[in-house]
């Protein structure tokens, strides 16, 4: 488990190879860089002698940490191995990857040397982690490391079990670590100094009502109930929230709580931190990918997986808990279980690549049932290249508008997000932009929810910048008077209180301080509701409504949560609660066998 540094030097040792002779270079210490996933160069240094590639030093970069981690081991050590530029990418580090073998390209290029010789060769895998032990064995067994599956690890191994996290990505993370972070919860101390209302019974009915209804109610009832004592629980454990709480997009209401960490990386630094410190007892290994649970004797202990180098076979003599996350990221699966939309076929996603929703196929193979598979959800809010969150300019519900191609507002911008979603699709095509003011950005400096700054984005051309709407509305390519009266209209409801002609009542500011800013949006899948049916302890249930002994699960993985739709701000409560509570009852499992 390595975390990684930002300003580290990660250095590879050669490995001698033969046959280099045809590979000339002009001895001596090269630099370059090549963009990475927020736009930034990657740099790298390079020392060759004459005929080979010596070392690979990464100098700067600006990449997500953790998500990233895998890339800047494996890249150079394959093409140190490989003492070529023809390697694979790290699979969910594709950015960072491409943007390494770029940099290292132009290094080379100073070095004089012959690219088209170096990209000719048959490709080098990247170096995988250390083999794993073809027979593990622990307390519990865990599938996944995402923030679920890393949550019910600590969570278990503080009620005295042993934990194997078995991750079949490169790295940690899942989702969690590229999510915008936004978590709910009741929480007077922060809400009451900002003249907040609010309660558990409100953040109920706000997220069974929202979800029309289906979720189960025992289910929301422990969600609910569970995400504050679960916040404190990771602030025990060093997570940092900062003071105020916001409304998140599609939360309903301001009780979302902001990591002082950039994106997702608290929670997992949190966690990481929690399992370096323990790691007699908790063993986490990536590139190992879970094919099928066993019953042994009618309960779940035995999983089999496909490591680095074979076969990998881990038993847990308490539970399994399956933590694998939705299927955002498949587009079969996708298009096998939507009912709602129109072809999910060619929408982006904001999921990471690994999100293919492995567990589900592997829990009703043992006789679990399957529920809400077709509530999907979109969000209004993809980057139009990607569908990532990514340079998503907005700051909170209440200080933004959303325009259309005419320069017009169409939706209420604090509905849920299946409404305001809907309301895109029928927007000429399908695009929006976001338009705010210089209250969300009152630095150019100012960072986005995704650790971007408002002066990196408008660098990049992903954000416009204007000092009068008139001009905005030149860049936006939309009518200006159209663009002006939409907020006018809007300032007018915040000064009333609204509600205005969308029926939306969140606000705070009026758009009127330059400069002005404006950002393109499309629709993108972004989480998936339905999964594996599971009790309030976390327990996987049958098709009759049985606890199937010994297995566990928690996270997007599962359904009967959110119902049709869910709130903004309530996932991360969902595998934090969950993922406890999983690992809580897992290791008080004490049947014998």
């Amino acid at each position: 488990m390595k975390r990684f540094l930002p300003t580290a030097l990660i250095l590879v040792s050669l490995l001698a190879l033969a046959g280099c002779g045809a590979k000339k270079f002009e001895a001596g210490t090269y630099q370059g860089g090549a963009p990475g996933i927020h736009g930034k160069d990657v740099v790298v240094e390079v020392t060759v002698d004459s005929k080979e590639i010596k070392d690979i030093k990464i100098l700067e970069n600006h990449e997500t940490p953790g998500l990233s981690d895998a890339a800047f081991d494996r890249i150079p050590a394959a093409i140190l191995k490989q003492q070529d530029l023809n390697v694979d990418g790290v699979s969910g580090a594709t950015y960072t990857s491409n943007a390494i073998i770029g940099a290292v390209t132009m290094a080379l290029e100073a070095a004089g040397a012959d690219i088209a010789s170096l990209t000719s060769g048959k490709k080098a895998e990247a170096d995988t982690v250390a083999a794993a032990t073809e027979v593990l064995n622990a307390d519990i067994v865990i599938i996944g490391a995402g923030g679920a599956g890393l949550s019910a690890a600590v969570s278990a191994h503080q009620n005295g079990a042993s934990v194997i996290v078995l991750e079949k990505m490169p790295q940690v993370g899942g989702n969690t670590i590229i999510s915008g972070s936004a978590y709910n919860a009741v929480d007077p101390s922060r809400q009451e100094p900002e003249g907040i209302e609010d309660s558990v019974d409100k953040h109920y009915e706000q997220t069974f009502n929202g979800g029309d209804q289906l979720g189960t109610p025992e289910m929301v009832r422990t969600l609910v109930e569970n995400s504050y004592p679960t916040l404190q629980w990771l602030e025990s454990l060093g997570m940092e929230f900062k003071p105020h709480v916001f409304t998140v997009l599609g939360g309903l209401w301001p009780r979302a709580h902001k990591p002082v960490m950039p994106l997702g990386t608290g929670y997992l630094k949190t966690y990481t931190d929690y399992i370096s410190a323990h790691s007699d007892e908790i063993t986490v290994l990536t590139d190992t990918k879970v094919n099928e649970i066993y019953l042994e004797e009618g309960r779940a202990e035995v999983v089999n997986a496909t490591g680095p180098n074979g076969t990998v076979v881990a038993a847990g003599h308490k539970a399994v808990i399956i933590a694998t996350g939705g299927f955002g990221a498949d587009i079969e699966k996708r298009e096998k279980y939507n009912q709602i939309w129109p072809s999910l076929r060619n929408i982006g996603t904001t999921n990471h690549p690994g999100a293919t929703g492995d567990g589900l196929a592997m829990a009703e193979k043992i006789g679990a049932e399957l529920i809400g598979l077709e509530h999907i959800q979109l969000l209004p809010m993809g980057d139009p290249v990607t569908g990532s969150l990514s340079g998503n300019i907005e700051q909170s519900v209440e200080n933004r508008i959303f325009i259309n191609k005419e320069g017009k507002r169409f939706v209420d911008e604090g509905e849920r997000r299946d409404v305001m979603t809907r309301a895109l699709f029928d927007q000429t095509d399908e695009f929006m932009w976001i338009v705010l003011d210089a209250h969300n950005y009152p630095t150019m400096d100012t960072k986005n929810n995704f650790n971007e700054s408002i002066q990196e984005l408008v660098d990049q051309d992903r954000a416009l910048m204007a000092d009068t709407l008139e001009e905005l509305a030149a860049k936006m390519e939309v009518p200006a008077a159209e663009l002006v009266a939409a907020v006018e209209e809007f300032n007018a409801a915040v000064e009333s209180g609204g509600p205005d002609a969308f029926g939306r009542t969140l606000f705070e500011h009026k758009i009127d301080t330059p400069p002005y800013f404006a950002g393109g949006r499309k629709p993108t899948v972004h989480h998936t509701m339905g999964g594996i049916r599971i009790n309030t302890k976390a327990q996987v249930l049958d098709k009759d409504g049985n606890i199937i002994p010994g297995l566990y699960a928690a996270g997007e993985t599962t359904g009967g949560i959110h119902g049709a739709n869910r709130l903004g701000g309530n996932a991360l409560v969902d595998i934090n609660v969950f993922g406890k509570i999983a690992g809580e009852n897992a290791a008080a499992e004490t049947a014998s066998h």
